[in-house]
């Protein structure tokens, strides 16, 4: 029998959100994860709020809010209260009633920027990297790390001379009339008028140049969780430098650790750096045939170390005319890999 294409929608629901979400559901899991490192946050949330008056936002929900957004790539806030309006897995994550009204964005923008002010943010990462760490889920020695760029909230219009104002008598003075072309622009001439901290970058040669921030991530490589996190000003040596910072930083590590990186860390700078901090680079080289630069303090132990073990050596130990005094070593898996150290050293 077919069933009735009915319209009118029914006044009152006998399930909870809670029955709608498939028992399996990964946000179940997280949720509590998320619960458990709340309650840790409690106290120091709650020193951030007066004791009287209208109460905000739960921050609790709040965060929740946050996380959803991140998880599902939620573009903006504005977007995410849409969601939130009429997601019933949203609501049940963050942990609204369906008849509960959702929050003016501009409400939630600014009770965000309070928790923010607070470093919340950072120590409810800190009691999630806490909660993998009592499982045993982080390695101690193997790491690995990677930066990228991420997109300002500016537009390229934005992006003006220092010293130039802008021209009275514009036909649109919201979104004026901005002819750059041909016109040479810089971050040390330029800024935003949005965003100053912003600064003209591009990942590659080539590539368009946006306005731009460079995030930093340190991973664990035993189940690939990020133990750090870093977002600084798009500039030419941030990515090497806040590596260092980050692995300085770690609170559970060996004495000797290894850390995973692409070419764009293959400087000698950095490589120095890091060894000082008891970490053994794994770089992978700018150009040739080597599929990794291993920078290591005492590289003629280790050659002898090798030929007396009867390791493939496919180039002899001797020094580059690039300051490095570095051999190459060829493993069972057919890729060559270079062992070096500064001949300062």
């Amino acid at each position: 029998m077919r069933g009735d294409d009915r319209q009118q929608a029914a006044m009152f629901s006998y399930l909870s959100p809670d029955a709608r979400v498939p028992h399996d559901h990964p946000l179940r899991t997280m949720r509590k994860l998320v619960d458990r490192a709340l309650a840790e946050l409690s106290p120091r949330v709650t020193r951030l709020y007066a004791r009287v008056g209208r109460p905000s936002i739960p921050p609790e929900q709040l965060l929740r809010a946050l996380l959803l957004q991140v998880l599902y790539t939620v573009r903006s806030e504005r977007q995410l209260m849409e969601q939130l309006d009429y997601n019933i897995l949203f609501r049940w994550f963050v942990g609204l009633n369906l008849d509960e009204p959702v929050w003016a964005v501009t409400v939630f923008t600014k009770n965000r920027e309070r928790l923010l002010q607070g470093d919340v943010a950072e120590a409810f990462f800190q009691a999630v990297l806490g909660a993998a760490e009592g499982r045993g889920l982080l390695s101690q020695e193997h790491f690995t790390v990677d930066g990228t760029l991420v997109q300002a909230w500016a537009g390229q219009k934005s992006f003006r001379p220092r010293a130039r104002r802008r021209p009275r008598g514009d036909d649109d003075p919201g979104n004026p009339t901005v002819n750059f072309h041909g016109e040479p622009r810089s971050n040390t001439t330029h800024a935003s008028t949005t965003d100053p901290a912003a600064r003209l970058a591009k990942r590659g040669p080539g590539q368009e140049a946006k306005l731009a921030y460079h995030g930093h991530v340190l991973m664990d490589n035993r189940h690939g969780l990020a133990v750090a996190a870093r977002v600084t000003p798009a500039t030419g040596t941030t990515e090497r430098e806040t590596a260092v910072t980050m692995v300085r930083a770690l609170r559970h590590r060996r004495a000797r650790i290894t850390l995973g990186a692409d070419k764009g860390y293959d400087v000698r700078a950095c490589g120095a750096a890091l060894r000082a901090r008891g970490v053994t680079p794994l770089v992978g080289p700018k150009g040739g045939a080597r599929d990794a630069y291993i920078w290591i303090d005492n590289a003629d132990a280790l050659h002898a170390e090798f030929k007396s073990k009867d390791v493939t050596i496919a180039r002899d130990i001797c020094d580059q005319p690039y300051g490095c005094r570095d051999f190459d070593v060829d493993d069972c898996k057919g890729y060559r890999l270079c062992f070096g150290q500064d001949m300062e050293r």
